[in-house]
């Protein structure tokens, strides 16, 4: 199996392992923002033609959910426009079309996890831009996979994980949110579960009748608090004299963005389609910290 694969967001923390887990399935090109501006159609346009892949990958995202409350119009043309034009492109030529999405295009009020159907109602800018992104795809490429993932981490660019590391060794004591509920992601487990995926759609074992697009969820196993989540990375981190940690309410915390207070996802769907079922997100962790 030889396929020509098109990545954006290449050196993200997700794009970063596609790069990597995408190899064994064929030719990745991955062009850098210069060279492909997710911001001007035509640069988007001209990427998709003059490769001519069999596949196309976005996780390429504005991800930064306060500053995107400043910046709506470039998150709008990054998260919601961009996934438009690559997805239609895709279309013409033939190529599956794969892209990541959030949690938090639901509002967090659900009492138990959400499933792919459940109505979304996005709470911040982020969240309504990669909902318009979602939508966008659909309408552009029936030959797509959606990937909604949540709270995603890695051992690269910005992230919880890296940042309680860091203030772990500068502080004495850290005040962490503990009524927001979600299952953190090793970005590296998002990329295998991917290439896995693709292995059943487009890979010599495929079943002929097997046309499994739509969308899906994608997290670890497991949910937590963003307070657990750091208490796991001051057990698992081996941080000498850890600072304390004092759960508190989001109230406590204000931010830009309103985030969700539910944002755990159900991974049935995965598990009853693809036979995937990603660990529990605290034995990811201690994978991703062994690494």
């Amino acid at each position: 199996m030889s396929l020509r694969i098109l990545l954006t967001g290449g050196s993200g923390q997700v794009g970063w392992e596609l790069r990597r887990t995408l190899a064994c399935l064929g030719e990745v090109r991955a062009p850098d923002r210069e060279a492909v501006d997710l911001t001007n159609a035509d640069s988007i346009r001209r990427a998709v033609r003059d490769w001519r892949p069999d596949i196309v990958v976005n996780p390429a995202a504005h991800t930064a959910v306060d500053k995107a409350e400043s910046e709506a119009e470039l998150a709008a043309a990054i998260n919601a426009t961009a996934p438009g034009i690559l997805a239609e492109e895709a279309a013409k030529s033939g190529a599956l079309f794969v892209h990541y999405s959030t949690d938090y295009v639901f509002d967090g009020s659900k009492a138990v996890a959400y499933v792919e159907d459940d109505a979304a109602n996005p709470q911040n800018v982020y969240g309504r831009t990669k909902w318009a992104g979602e939508q966008a795809v659909r309408a552009a490429n029936p030959k797509h996979l959606i990937l909604r993932t949540s709270w995603v981490y890695g051992r690269r660019g910005g992230n919880f994980l890296l940042t309680m590391q860091r203030l772990m060794r500068e502080r004495p004591e850290l005040k962490i949110v503990a009524d927001q509920f979600g299952a953190p992601t090793w970005a590296r487990l998002i990329a295998e579960a991917t290439a896995q995926m693709l292995t059943q759609c487009v890979g010599p074992a495929r079943r002929a009748d097997f046309a499994p697009w739509g969308t899906y969820h994608l997290t670890c196993g497991g949910e937590t608090s963003w307070y657990g989540f750091a208490q796991a990375i001051a057990d698992l981190s081996g941080i000498r004299s850890a600072p304390q940690l004092l759960p508190i309410p989001s109230s406590d915390y204000p931010t830009p963005a309103k985030r969700p207070a539910n944002s755990r996802l159900s991974n049935a769907k995965l598990a009853a389609t693809f036979g995937l079922t990603l660990p529990d997100w605290r034995q990811a962790l201690a994978l991703c910290l062994d690494d």
